[in-house]
């Protein structure tokens, strides 16, 4: 059971519970999972009881407790807990990382990515060559989350701006708009970012941080090695590529076959739609970025046990993990797409 699995299971209880009358509240369009905080059990946990208790007119505890009835038989779900005010703590069934990565190699960049919402974005930005690239990625992930989006900039455009990517749907020329993506400036335009850095670390340079914090375009961006964190997203991915070609080599291919020792990497990248949905709720690409090296350096930690040693022979448990990679380089692979940066299969 994925993230997005268990998010429509918890909307089918609420939706059953008013349905069968014990509940009495509007049904929420949507229900969010996330990992549990320090303290909290299981593998998820929704707040959900408490965001509807006030409409139930009922405790959150009992809202939980209604919900818990419906949820404890579902196929993919251990266990279901109450902790703390109100919140449901999910404990999934074996196999649930093989039903991760088989969603995700089935998907492809598609896994974490939503259909059409009906929902509509306008973001504006300041006429700055950060808040441009910035406001390009969140057009990106916004439609990545089903938004139908027009952004808009607050004075003319630069033309330069497209050689960063950046393309503007609409320019408003009848005065000064309300700027909703507006981060800490540099003092650079953007064909002395290119000129210095290039359009990949250009962009990496002016996403990564979050707006309120000054963005790190220094040399760190060139370096070519693992202490630069662009480096190691496009590194691993490039890893993954690799391996995938030296099984070939080596006469397999990736298959699910069983669950692999891998619990950093399946949960990062069980959390990649989460982190989607964050980043689109709050603007922030920053959030990707990040997420992407929590991936990345998991995959490095992870990619010596992939491939068969000696003169070992290739096993399930060979197949599996190389599958677990090649779920690891998708999520690299439709992150970066969504920074607008590219991620090669060599380096």
């Amino acid at each position: 059971m994925t993230p997005a699995d268990l998010s429509l299971t918890v909307l089918h209880a609420v939706r059953r519970a008013v349905d069968d009358g014990v509940l009495r509240v509007d049904v929420p369009e949507n229900v969010t999972v996330e990992r549990p905080r320090p303290g909290g059990l299981g593998d998820y946990a929704s707040n959900v009881a408490l965001t509807i208790a006030r409409g139930a007119q009922r405790p959150p505890l009992d809202v939980a407790a209604i919900l818990r009835e419906r949820l404890r038989q579902s196929p993919g779900i251990a266990a279901v807990d109450i902790t703390g005010p109100g919140f449901l703590n999910f404990t999934l069934q074996t196999g649930a990382q093989q039903d991760l990565v088989r969603e995700i190699l089935r998907r492809g960049e598609r896994y974490g990515r939503l259909g059409h919402s009906g929902q509509v974005a306008q973001p504006a930005y300041r006429a700055d060559v950060r808040a441009a690239v910035t406001a390009d990625a969140v057009r990106r992930i916004l439609l990545s989350q089903g938004y139908a989006v027009r952004t808009s900039c607050e004075d003319a455009a630069d033309p330069a701006w497209a050689d960063l990517g950046v393309r503007v749907e609409v320019q408003d020329s009848r005065g000064r708009l309300a700027t909703d993506i507006a981060p800490l400036p540099v003092p650079y335009t953007a064909a002395e970012l290119l000129a210095r850095f290039g359009l990949d670390a250009a962009r990496w340079g002016l996403l990564s941080a979050a707006g309120h914090d000054r963005a790190p375009l220094d040399d760190l961006l060139l370096r070519q090695d693992e202490s630069n964190p662009l480096f190691r997203v496009r590194y691993a991915h490039s890893r993954v590529r690799a391996l995938v070609r030296n099984a070939e080599q080596s006469g397999f291919r990736s298959e699910v076959r069983e669950d692999v020792d891998a619990p950093v990497l399946t949960r990062a990248l069980g959390d990649h739609p989460a982190v989607l949905a964050s980043a689109a709720r709050h603007r922030a690409p920053d959030r990707v970025a990040r997420h992407l090296e929590v991936v990345a350096d998991a995959l490095l930690d992870f990619q010596h046990t992939v491939l068969p040693l000696g003169d070992e022979k290739p096993s399930a448990a060979h197949r599996s993990r190389l599958a677990l990679a090649e779920a690891a380089g998708v999520v690299l692979a439709g992150g970066l797409s969504l920074l607008g940066i590219s991620a090669p299969d060599q380096i």
